[in-house]
């Protein structure tokens, strides 16, 4: 049957932009997001095609998808998105495989793979700008030696730093190389971590924990939990925090919003292991060294999570055998996400397996949605209503003291309290109670067992609250 529905799918991709009607765009399922083009695995002239990423020719403003493939990785010319063109592949630097990640900076890409010394190419973009008669074979510009295999690379484009990640230094944990100058990447330590590092995000902060303003923290996901490291002064990286959460399958992968006060975090394993629908687990980082997990968000499906990313207020996530679906996390300090459109590269099943999109990448100013894995390479259009969708103000609210012992205070300066709500870690509703309407309440908090508690007020703003 699968294969019927492959044949009856050919066809079909070859006709541009199609609009979502009825369900589906070009023979796939879809709500809202729209088929522009296809290049399938025989296109590309791979078995598989895995991670991806893109770049914005900072002269032409012309887009270019890079695509990680078994055997290399291709550069296409996506500028044109309904006929994307095929510029060339950089082969692998030795042997084939299934695993490749691809990160971009300063108008360069650097690639890791877990083949057997293969260590980081880094291919200079620039020279995407002039191809004659493609598709061409490339070759590297540069390369790193100082690791053989890795399973991912971070890059935070402030620092001018990569991180390759699940390599055999470092016991699995961070590799730090300086790409500051990106055709001589320098050793610039790394960090052992009690655990494999299966993926990271770095960045620099800027979010709600003053202790931490302006460092540069990696928030690893390391196979059983999450671990926060403080890696400003490379020599000395200094440990934040760890956080775990229940049924945990694989960690694998997780998104900083763009406030950095939540952490959104996909688990590889969780569906094959508990049976539930996708799962996505909601962190508080608003305290780097006491993260949690606030809130779980359950997709639609029964497909398993891969790779997810936040632009605004949406969150963008690879969903295996689901495709490409997208949440709204507008409403995430109220406890929730609604999926609002989804693009299903894999039409055959939603089930719990590895087949069907392992990455997306939604941060092409034009919108279109780079999305690849066992199809090859599937451009599909994020529509206009979806990034245009007008924001309510939230509230200007604060709370004090915190920690608190006696009576915490709540202040709002632009809209009267009308409910709240207190819940302890477990998500149980503990207290809720309708104040008079006015811009200040005083809570007698005696009661309460030291620990760790939310505030919820007027149904959109949760607090973290601690009473000693």
């Amino acid at each position: 049957m699968r294969i019927a529905l492959i044949l009856f799918l050919l066809p079909l991709l070859s006709v541009g932009q199609t609009p979502c009607e009825d369900g589906f765009s070009a023979g796939f399922p879809c709500n809202r997001f729209e088929f522009l083009s296809q290049l399938t695995l025989q296109d590309l002239s791979a078995g598989y095609a895995n991670d991806s990423w893109g770049w914005t020719d900072p002269d032409s403003g012309k887009e270019y998808a890079l695509v990680g493939l078994n055997n290399g990785t291709a550069f296409v010319d996506i500028t044109d998105p309904v006929n994307p063109l095929l510029l060339g592949k950089l082969p692998t630097h030795t042997d084939n495989s299934t695993w490749r990640d691809v990160k971009v900076y300063a108008n360069h890409a650097f690639i890791v793979s877990e083949a057997d010394g293969h260590g980081m190419q880094v291919f200079d973009l620039t020279r995407l700008r002039n191809v004659d008669n493609p598709p061409i074979t490339f070759t590297e510009d540069a390369h790193y030696d100082q690791f053989g295999d890795a399973h991912n690379i971070v890059i935070n484009e402030d620092s001018g730093y990569a991180y390759a990640v699940g390599t055999a230094t470092f016991n699995g944990g961070p590799h730090f190389i300086n790409i500051q100058d990106p055709t001589n990447p320098q050793p610039a330590g790394g960090y052992a971590m009690s655990n494999y590092s299966h993926d990271a995000q770095v960045v620099t902060y800027n979010g709600p924990d003053a202790d931490y303003q302006g460092k540069e923290i990696l928030i690893g996901s390391n196979a059983d939990e999450v671990v926060l490291v403080d890696i400003t002064d490379k020599d000395n990286p200094e440990l934040i925090s760890t956080t775990g959460y229940t049924n945990i399958g694989y960690t694998h992968q997780g998104w900083f919003t763009e406030d950095q006060r939540y952490f959104l975090l996909g688990d590889e394993g969780d569906e094959f292991i508990v049976g539930f629908n996708t799962r996505t687990v909601i962190f508080d980082f608003s305290d780097l060294d006491n993260p949690f997990p606030l809130f779980e968000y359950f997709g639609t499906t029964a497909a398993v999570d891969h790779n997810g990313y936040v632009k605004g207020d949406r969150y963008y996530l690879a969903n295996y055998e689901a495709g490409l679906r997208v949440m709204d996390i507008s409403n995430i300090s109220n406890l929730e996400m609604e999926e609002v459109g989804y693009f299903d590269t894999y039409p055959a099943s939603d089930n719990a397996s590895y087949n069907g999109s392992w990455n997306v990448y939604p941060f092409f100013e034009s919108r279109t949605i780079l999305i690849t894995g066992e199809a090859g390479m599937t451009l599909a259009l994020d529509p206009d209503e979806l990034l245009d969708t007008p924001q309510t103000e939230i509230a200007r609210m604060e709370i004090y003291p915190n920690p608190a012992k006696e009576y915490v205070f709540l202040r709002s300066e632009n809209e009267p309290i009308r409910d709240i709500e207190i819940v302890n870690t477990l998500g149980q509703i503990i207290r809720n109670f309708t104040p008079d309407n006015s811009q200040q309440e005083k809570i007698a908090v005696s009661s309460l067992n030291p620990g760790m508690y939310l505030i919820r007020v007027n149904n959109n703003q949760v607090f973290r609250l601690v009473i000693n």
